[in-house]
């Protein structure tokens, strides 16, 4: 059985549709009011200027931490280095092994290059005692040959006797003895004479004052060369390798050299009262028991190079 839907009048119509509208508009004004409520003033500018406002605050906040400045950059950790090994090297270059190991190396050098000068002063002055010695004979004969050897078998005598003057200079004991010293001028003096002979005033034929010089001086240097070469031995015989005084150490290297310096840097700074009040601070819970060096800056406000010193001061067993 079918219930019957009375038909709606005109008059149900027109208040529905005016009822519906009324509904519509309601629905738009609420909308807008509440979207003008929600930008009300908010611009593209003020959103912009909101964001950078924020941002500063945060970037203000960041800026206080100072952590990114403790942190030793490439430059500085080689600098670090390069100070330690000077430092070290600085310390190794006081030690009395190393300056004896030093000068004998020196003293070597020295006698070296002194006996290949004198060798070559003594080969310079052949030609000239060759001919002193020949005489005007006539070249490759006998008496020619012969006076090639005169020098060379005055300079290896020569030699023998400065070399082991040379030798036991060296080895603390110079040799002083006279009748030496007189074998030394004997041979010098015959090769010094043989080689100005020829071209003295009144022998040469015509006098020269560059040649005789230029044959004088072969026989100059090997007599310069005899002189010298004792008077240097006696100096380093005499040399006292013992270690040099700390005052003599730059404060830069005081520094660096921490095991060598212990109680401070060179700078003022004292590292055992700083390590004292820091072992107070642990102990009154301050710092804890094994503090960084950050941490040891903040509480003693000094410089990072100094914390790291106390740090290692703290790491190291107290004596007794």
């Amino acid at each position: 059985m079918s219930i019957a839907i009375p038909e709606p009048s005109p008059d149900d119509v027109s208040r529905g549709l005016t009822a519906l509208e009324q509904h519509l508009a309601d629905v738009a004004s609420t909308g807008a009011k509440r979207t003008a409520a929600k930008h009300d003033g908010e611009t593209r500018r003020v959103r912009q200027l909101r964001a950078e406002v924020a941002e500063a605050h945060l970037l203000a906040r960041l800026q206080e931490d100072d952590t990114p400045l403790l942190v030793d950059s490439r430059r500085v950790r080689e600098r670090r280095k390069a100070a330690q090994e000077a430092a070290r090297l600085h310390a190794l270059g006081q030690d009395p092994a190393m300056r004896a190991w030093q000068a004998a190396r020196m003293r070597r050098l020295l006698v070296a290059t002194a006996l290949v000068a004198l060798a070559l002063a003594l080969a310079w002055s052949t030609a000239g005692v060759q001919a002193f010695a020949a005489d005007g004979a006539a070249p490759w004969s006998p008496a020619w040959l012969f006076a090639w050897l005169v020098e060379p078998f005055m300079s290896l005598a020569l030699l023998v006797v400065v070399s082991a003057r040379a030798y036991l200079g060296a080895r603390g004991a110079p040799l002083s003895d006279r009748r030496l010293i007189r074998i030394e001028w004997l041979f010098l003096g015959l090769t010094l004479g043989m080689n100005a002979w020829p071209y003295l005033p009144g022998v040469a034929e015509t006098f020269s004052l560059s040649r005789l010089v230029l044959h004088l001086l072969g026989p100059i240097v090997a007599v310069a060369v005899v002189i010298a070469l004792p008077i240097i031995l006696a100096a380093f015989a005499a040399l006292d390798h013992a270690q040099t005084s700390t005052p003599h150490t730059w404060s830069s290297y005081r520094s660096n050299a921490v095991d060598r310096y212990p109680g401070g840097r060179g700078d003022g700074t004292d590292i055992e009262s700083l390590t004292s009040r820091a072992r107070r601070l642990i102990a009154a819970g301050e710092l804890p028991p094994d503090p960084g060096a950050d941490k040891i800056r903040r509480a003693l406000r000094c410089g990072m190079d100094t914390a790291r010193a106390v740090r290692d001061a703290l790491a190291r067993p107290t004596a007794g």
